[in-house]
């Protein structure tokens, strides 16, 4: 019986012995990676006026580095989707290096982007890299699934959320139930590799304070909308402006320096860099009653877009979460719900709405925020997941649906 059993599940056993060896190289990497743009963001921050002016000569020299370095990873997350996929059956190792500097980069000169793309990325190298070593196992892209929610748990130190994004990002509808295992392995011990090395996860606990009755559920549906919407509005703004400023200006390196002048003059004009780096100054001060202007989480919307359309690197998770934060506060204010649950409300339902996911912003919510308002992220995050207009970030990212003839969009 015991050996019948042990030939049934030795190969989920065994994906989840590799995934606890994954996780721990994985934790590593995001620790270094988190705590060096902890100290890159600080910098920054005291010398805003030093630094944001060579925004454009540093957008030059990320694309010269893929030009002459690695022209194919500049791709970046769509390499990973296509790999998923099955598309393709190779991702360069030279694509972590190569989006950890560039990110750096960004940061260190005031671009508006996040660091998940990063995180998920080298995950998702690292984990493909160690696939392609073991020739006997049977299904490479289980291993990059399990990359990609070790590099987010590493990062965010959410092994839950992180699971569940992994699972279901690369095509959206569908959970890939049978990885849940190993990617949780490789997620905890991500999590736990990034924490005991000093990264440091972000937190605040928000009880309970609302009275559930019709009206709340009117507002948290109607908050639950608009947070959908922005999320869609997010992901179209950044795929058009893409395409636009390709055709434009067809140079990269011209592109990139242009947009980068006229983000350097916007930074610096705009609350002298309110809205550079990763956007945690908003989420901080959203969660400790400090001053939300009513249109910080439009600004933060439009340079993030802006920074990552013209080519800097980086990631659109932690923007976004800046976004659904200062935006929760003043849809708090106008509603007259408490402004801290809208705020944590708005941080995991526009990354699900941005990300077209939503089991992973539910978890996000209860792991980031406490359990004890699950129900609330719920019922606001799924509006957002439908009211998204199935838009999403990830370009690459297929779609399930029972409406469809075939059941799968492109």
């Amino acid at each position: 019986m015991i050996r019948k059993i042990f030939e049934e599940y030795k190969e989920i056993l065994l994906y989840s012995l590799i995934a606890l060896f994954v996780g721990i190289i994985i934790g590593g990497i995001d620790a270094v990676f988190g705590e060096v743009l902890i100290k890159i963001t600080e910098v920054r921050s005291n010398h805003v006026i030093k630094l944001i002016p060579f925004l454009p000569i540093a957008g030059v020299m990320i694309i010269l580095l893929y030009r002459y370095c690695g022209k194919e990873s500049i791709k970046g997350m769509t390499l990973i989707f296509q790999a998923g996929h099955g598309e393709i059956d190779h991702i360069p190792k030279r694509l972590v290096p190569l989006v950890i500097i560039s990110t750096w980069i960004t940061h260190i000169f005031g671009g508006s982007a996040g660091r998940e793309g990063v995180a998920v990325q080298l995950g998702a190298t690292v984990a493909h890299t160690i696939s392609k070593k073991l020739k006997w196992l049977n299904n490479s892209r289980v291993l990059l699934v399990i990359g990609m929610a070790a590099g987010f748990a590493g990062l965010f130190q959410t092994p839950i959320a992180a699971t569940f994004f992994a699972m279901e990002v690369l095509v959206s509808g569908i959970f890939l139930y049978e990885v849940l295992l190993p990617a949780l392995v490789a997620s905890f011990a991500a999590s736990t590799t990034s924490h005991l090395l000093g990264l440091e996860k972000f937190s605040v606990d928000i009880p309970n304070t609302l009275s559930f009755s019709s009206e709340v559920l009117f507002k948290l549906v109607l908050v639950g909308i608009i947070f959908g919407i922005v999320g869609g509005i997010f992901a179209y703004l950044l795929s058009y402006c893409k395409k636009k400023f390709a055709l434009l200006i067809e140079n990269p390196v011209k592109r990139i320096f242009i947009i980068g002048c006229i983000l350097s003059v916007l930074f610096i004009l705009l609350h002298m860099g309110r809205y550079c780096g990763l956007g945690t100054n908003l989420i901080n001060i959203s969660f400790t009653n400090g001053q939300i202007y009513e249109y910080d989480w439009v600004l933060k919307l439009v340079l993030t877009v802006l920074t990552l359309a013209a080519g800097f690197q980086g990631g659109e998770v932690t923007p976004l979460f800046s976004i659904g934060a200062s935006l929760g506060v003043v849809l708090g204010s106008l509603l007259g719900l408490p402004m801290m649950l809208i705020a944590a409300l708005g941080y995991a339902a526009v990354f699900g709405s941005a990300t077209n996911t939503l089991l992973a912003p539910i978890l996000i919510g209860a792991e980031v925020f406490g359990a004890q308002n699950t129900l609330y992220f719920a019922v606001v995050c799924s509006l957002a997941f439908i009211f998204n207009g199935n838009k999403t970030i990830y370009t690459a990212q297929k779609r399930f649906s029972f409406f469809s003839s075939e059941g799968m969009d492109d």
